[in-house]
């Protein structure tokens, strides 16, 4: 900007402006673009309204040259545009105490938290953000055509300065309840999807949901600047000949006349008691309406849908390849489970067998030691479901599959013994192009399952692998190759890669401490990879946390090494993250954004265990 941020004369009532290209890039940058680096995310709502999905360019106020402005790619790096384009806004306000910006110090205790970065981190005013989920959104759709939403009284002026928005256009913020939203016309040329999921084109209609903003807080510099870009499709200026003169832009514009104006929040008008009494009831009606069953909606896991179906007597086939951890599900539901192979199961040790009794002459029926092992905890723990797991049951014969199927069907062991009622079945095996042993399971038994088929993802391994102590160069090497490497085709004839042949070769590996004996699990090409990696310099997760290098042998590794080494250390714990954090902003901030943007995929994709 070309005039200093101007303290707050006025208690509570910030002005906002935008940063310039020395507060942000260089030297003098502040403390919080030196360590956090310039790279922004976007809102919903500056993606209805002409962001890119999840992230855009943001302008700085300073002329970069005649009729040019300074703007913050989306890489983060520096960038220059016409002042008479469109683009995003990062508002900021000058604050030298955040206690007199909410007037009373333990409210603004209440509203200050240190985030993951190490900054404070403040919330401070409302405005529109995320999208309304799915569900919500057609419920708020058919309220608002019922006319039955209740306004707050209070409409978005900054819409009025969105290209394209007509001067007139209006914004209303509505109740629905207990939370605020608005509608808004997707304006983007572009199509994009929202964090909701939904795949937006221009003309739509897109309910965004009002939220307290989120503003990163530089002490050393006394400025507040939002965390995302709050609002996209802003033109800058419609003076091509841009000279510096912030103050004269539409930029400007819409902070002072727009934005200030929108982040107040709103206050809805007091109910008598019979208004109120009245709201309730609807409010109670379009809870119904939303939800006619009283049903909890959201996203399962694999290990929810097999855990559903337990506890729901519903006989459950879990399906995947060899390795990707079909058993392990299970045991983590039932650490006791009764594993059946049906692979190797022969009639007598399925179904049980007669014997001939000399002394009576009579046949006596024997029932099988699997079947004895569940009664005896069944009735030992009366009030826990046990689970009789069959594993590779398509890779049984088709006589021992039939003898399954009658299991399964009549919970019965044939025809003689009756499952105990706090028995339940699970079944697992591979598909037909995953093995070559499969046989084809026949639809009448395939269809008394509930089925879940398993997809173990780089995160989730990775997440799994540091719950469950890998060997940290094994870690390092999946999470380098952005698990590339996590399985390997197999052929019959050779070893290959796969979640469990990893489980394996760290287990050697902590015993042997020798990395060339992992050929015979995962194969020589895999294994000379592995070697390699192990042999670069890197600074291991426990160097870090014991304080364990020098600056000079941060300074000597490369790029590839310090990449390794970033890689490495997103195995730390929550507990350890801090600490880890600030390590790998030293080896610069495109990987302090590599470690973050990991974590985050982990906490967001990685729900589950293998």
């Amino acid at each position: 900007m070309a005039e200093k941020m101007n303290t707050q004369n006025e208690m509570n009532k910030p002005e906002y402006t935008l940063l310039n290209k020395d507060q942000v890039f260089g030297e003098q940058a502040i403390d919080l673009f030196q360590n956090l680096g310039a790279e922004s995310g976007a809102t919903d709502f500056a993606v209805a309204n002409g962001a890119a999905e999840g992230n855009t360019a943001w302008f700085l106020s300073t002329a970069a040259g005649y009729g040019d402005v300074d703007i913050v790619n989306q890489s983060g790096s520096h960038g220059v545009a016409y002042a008479s384009s469109c683009g995003g806004i990062r508002p900021a306000f000058a604050c030298l105490d955040l206690r007199a910006l909410f007037g009373d110090p333990a409210e603004a205790e209440s509203h200050i938290c240190k985030d993951l970065s190490g900054f404070p981190e403040v919330e401070f005013g409302e405005y529109p953000q995320t999208a309304a989920d799915r569900l919500m959104a057609r419920t708020l759709e058919e309220e608002y055509k019922k006319g039955s939403l209740r306004k707050t009284g209070k409409n978005y002026e900054s819409v009025r300065f969105v290209a394209g928005a007509s001067a007139s256009a209006e914004c209303p913020e509505y109740e629905y309840l207990q939370k605020k939203y608005v509608r808004v016309r997707y304006a983007s040329k572009d199509t994009h999807k929202l964090s909701n999921g939904k795949t937006c084109q221009t003309g739509n209609r897109v309910w965004i949901e009002v939220q307290p903003v989120r503003w990163f807080y530089d002490e050393n510099a006394g400025i507040l600047i939002s965390r995302p870009v709050l609002i996209a499709g802003i033109l800058f200026s419609s003076d091509s000949n841009y000279d510096g003169n912030f103050a004269g832009t539409e930029a400007a514009r819409l902070l002072s006349e727009g934005f200030a104006k929108d982040l107040v929040p709103s206050t809805l008008p007091e109910m008598t008691a019979e208004e109120k009494a009245k709201y309730d009831e609807e409010m109670e009606r379009a809870r119904q309406r939303r939800n006619p069953y009283g049903l909890s909606f959201g996203y399962v896991t694999e290990e929810d849908i097999i855990r559903g179906a337990i506890e729901s007597d519903v006989a459950v086939f879990v399906h995947g390849p060899s390795s990707e951890g079909k058993s392990a599900r299970v045991k983590q539901i039932d650490p006791t489970c009764e594993i059946i192979y049906l692979r190797n199961a022969t009639p007598d040790s399925l179904n049980g067998r007669s014997v001939y009794n000399q002394s009576t002459g009579e046949m006596i029926d024997i029932p099988p030691t699997w079947y004895k092992k569940v009664v005896a905890k069944c009735e030992a723990e009366p009030d826990k479901l046990h689970v009789v797991f069959f594993d590779e049951i398509n890779n049984a014969l088709p006589s021992i599959q039939g003898m399954a199927f009658n299991i399964v069907l009549d919970r019965e062991v044939n025809g003689l013994w009756k499952l105990p009622d706090n028995a339940r079945v699970v079944a697992a095996g591979n598909e037909m192009q995953d093995s070559l042993a499969a046989n084809q399971i026949a639809a009448p038994f395939f269809n008394r399952f509930a089925h879940v088929y398993i997809n173990t993802t780089t995160e989730k391994w990775l997440k799994w692998a540091r719950e469950n102590d890998i060997h940290p160069a094994i870690y390092s090497y999946i999470a380098y190759k952005r698990g590339e490497t996590l399985r390997s085709k197999y052929d019959g004839e050779k070893p290959n890669a796969d979640p469990r042949k990893w489980e394996m070769a760290s287990k050697m590996l902590y015993t042997t401490g020798r990395p060339e004996m992992l050929r015979s699990l995962i194969g020589e090409e895999i294994t000379d990879e592995f070697v390699q990696f192990c042999n670069q310099p890197v600074i291991t997760l426990q160097r870090v946390l014991d304080g364990d290098y020098t600056e000079e042998e941060i300074r000597d590794l490369n790029t590839a090494e310090r990449y390794a080494t970033t890689m490495g250390l997103s195995q730390a714990d929550d507990a350890d993250l801090a600490v880890v954090r600030e390590f790998v902003r030293g080896l610069g901030e495109e990987f302090r954004a590599v470690f973050d943007s990991l974590r985050t995929l982990d906490m967001q994709k990685a729900s589950g265990s293998r």
